[in-house]
């Protein structure tokens, strides 16, 4: 009885550390977002003369107004097409070769998901002149199209890992039965292998299309003009035109942000099915 009681004693204090673990986690996620939108319905010195945390006497909705018929929109379209863009093509190409290496057995397997997880060291910076060059002589320079490569490369390695791993963990006996009746391999990657991996899939899909959305480096080093940046570059030349409007600013990111925020709701569960039905099992 007495360890029944400590045991129950600990379980009930291991509750309580974890629930104010998530109150305080929650408190250090949830102040930014608050802080951005409270202050993006201010007037222009409004922050300046009172607290950043206190109500705006009124909804100044001109900000978010100002902001969207100021070239929003472009940026926001741009963002879109190349993450739709960048997303179809990464999940297509981490699926083909994610599908032999995890269900295939021949002798350059190993080597080959070596050097791919090799690649997952490789620091993206270094690689900005040479894939600058690259777009330069490929006539792609300035275009959103030279943001669809970069993007696909360097988000392969970690999909690749990540997707095997969750491949790995399907039943051989689906295959079995599925050659029994007929199916070919290419029929069952369609058919069976990539309808199972949806959980897996989706997890990548919110990863990097978190990453792609907010990526700064590659749009900065390979667009030059305003009608071919995305949203990370609108921030930037917001911030710019409007320094001393910081309500805007505030606004610009709340637009950017929300886009993202949405999707996260939506697929949340996804997510959650994702990571814990094996998709980062090393």
């Amino acid at each position: 009885m007495d360890s029944y009681k400590k045991s129950r004693r600990k379980s009930i204090i291991a509750w309580i550390i974890a629930f104010v673990l998530a109150i305080g986690a929650a408190i250090v996620s949830f102040t930014p977002f608050i802080f951005m939108v409270l202050n993006s319905f201010k007037e222009k010195f409004e922050m300046l003369t009172k607290g950043v945390f206190q109500l705006p006497d009124q909804l100044n909705w001109s900000n978010y107004t100002e902001v969207l018929t100021g070239g929003f929109a472009n940026y926001f379209k741009n963002s879109v097409i190349v993450l739709a863009i960048s997303l179809i093509l990464l999940l297509f190409i981490s699926a083909c070769a994610s599908y032999p290496l995890a269900r295939f057995k021949f002798k350059m397997a190993q080597p080959i998901y070596a050097i791919i997880v090799a690649c997952m060291s490789i620091p993206v910076h270094i690689t900005l002149i040479p894939v600058f060059k690259m777009s330069k002589s490929t006539g792609l320079y300035d275009t959103i199209w030279s943001l669809v490569g970069p993007y696909v490369a360097f988000a392969v390695p970690i999909s690749v890992f990540i997707l095997t791993s969750f491949m790995k963990e399907i039943p051989r006996e689906i295959e079995e039965s599925a050659e029994i009746d007929g199916c070919g391999k290419i029929q069952m990657f369609f058919s069976m292998i990539l309808p199972l991996s949806k959980p897996g899939m989706a997890t990548l899909a919110i990863y990097n299309g978190v990453n792609m959305w907010n990526e700064f480096s590659f749009v900065n080093t390979l667009t030059q003009s305003a009608q071919n940046r995305t949203l990370p570059l609108a921030i930037w030349e917001f911030q710019g035109q409007y320094s001393m409007n910081t309500p805007m600013i505030m606004a610009v990111l709340t637009l950017t942000l929300l886009p993202m925020v949405i999707m996260f709701i939506i697929f949340q569960d996804k997510l959650v099915k994702g990571m814990t039905a094996g998709a980062v099992k090393g």
